[in-house]
């Protein structure tokens, strides 16, 4: 017994995964049960199926990994409804499992692997096609394998379900709740590393800034869900319009910032600058249905779109240029006059 608590303590140090725990379990098993095929499954009760996912087999009875078997014909299900570990004649106790038939199962054991929770995850097993006994000592360790694999797996989805929660909270941090496009952190981030792609590659940067003109008298007119709905709007009808690759992020409360890579320096990459410029402005004008049944007419953006060497620009100085362009732009517009909504 010492020797096995020993085994165990290096197995459940040194393991890092459910298979390097669990093949040297079932090498302890079969010694300590003298039982010549040890295995562990997983049950899926929805499917009403039971896989073999380790085994090991010393003799000539083989459980192949892999099995798969329904669930309701198994001897783990049946050993589990009438609360029995061990029987030394399966012909006599379950003799209507075809399944253990098939295998040549004679002397079965089994422990549930449970959660926590009381779910079901699978079964630790030890069988042999000869009629054996099984002390005591032996249905202890087999018991105590299941719970450690238990234990184990919950950690696991613990440490999964937090990682998954992690990355998520991470995308979040990312995005604009409102509009769901990426916000002016995660715009200013990836600006930073396009700079450095399009330096590599010797191609022309492309920024575009768009300002939704008159949106604060669209707010205290209309009420902050028009402003909302038109920001949505905004966001959907911008993301149609940028190019596949590119960016594109709410900056701050009325603006929108978009950027990508524009052709090689060779290339002019101003016409692609101005192409884009005037798809996203086109694109800025629309009517919006509004909830309560009115329709906004919105009378467009102001859009600035400038091409600049990556080489000679950073992020801070990109936006700058942006966005002195867009202003350019509204003042070329006469301020915000062509902004003006109507409500109807």
């Amino acid at each position: 017994m010492e020797s096995v608590v020993q085994r165990l303590s290096e197995s459940l140090a040194q393991a890092q995964s459910l298979e390097e725990l669990t093949r040297p379990m079932l090498k302890m098993l079969e010694e300590a049960t003298h039982l010549e095929s040890t295995y562990l499954t997983r049950v899926d009760e929805g499917k009403g199926e039971q896989e073999v996912l380790y085994a090991r087999n010393v003799q000539e009875m083989q459980i192949p990994e892999g099995l798969v078997v329904p669930w309701g014909d198994t001897l783990c299900k049946r050993a589990l409804d009438e609360g029995r570990m061990y029987t030394p004649d399966v012909a006599d106790c379950w003799g209507d499992s075809d399944a253990a038939r098939a295998l040549g199962i004679r002397t079965y054991a089994s422990a549930p692997v449970r959660f926590s929770d009381g779910r079901l995850y699978g079964t630790l097993c030890a069988a042999s096609d000869k009629p054996m006994p099984l002390g005591l000592e032996a249905q202890s360790i087999l018991s105590l394998f299941a719970r450690l694999i238990a234990e184990r797996l919950e950690r696991e989805q613990l440490i999964a379900t937090l990682n998954q929660r992690n990355q998520e909270l991470a995308a979040l941090a990312m995005l604009d709740p409102l509009t769901g496009v990426p916000n002016r952190r995660c715009l200013t981030e990836e600006l930073t590393r396009l700079i450095a792609r399009c330096e590599r590659s010797q191609e022309w940067v492309i920024v575009g800034f768009v300002d939704l003109d008159r949106f604060k008298q669209i707010n205290d007119s209309h009420g902050h869900e028009a402003g909302d709905a038109l920001l949505r709007a905004m966001a959907e009808r911008l993301a149609a319009q940028v190019r596949t690759g590119d960016m594109l992020a709410r900056f701050g409360g009325d603006e929108f910032v978009f950027i990508g890579a524009g052709p090689a320096l060779t290339e002019d990459g101003d016409a692609v600058a101005g192409e884009l410029r005037e798809r996203v402005a086109a694109a800025s004008v629309f009517q919006l249905a509004l909830p309560e049944g009115c329709t906004l007419d919105y009378g467009g953006a102001s859009v600035g779109v400038v091409c600049l060497r990556a080489d000679a620009t950073d992020a801070g100085d990109a936006l700058q240029k942006a966005d002195a362009a867009m202003y350019r732009v509204k003042l070329s517009r006469g301020g915000q006059r062509h902004g003006l909504a109507a409500l109807h």
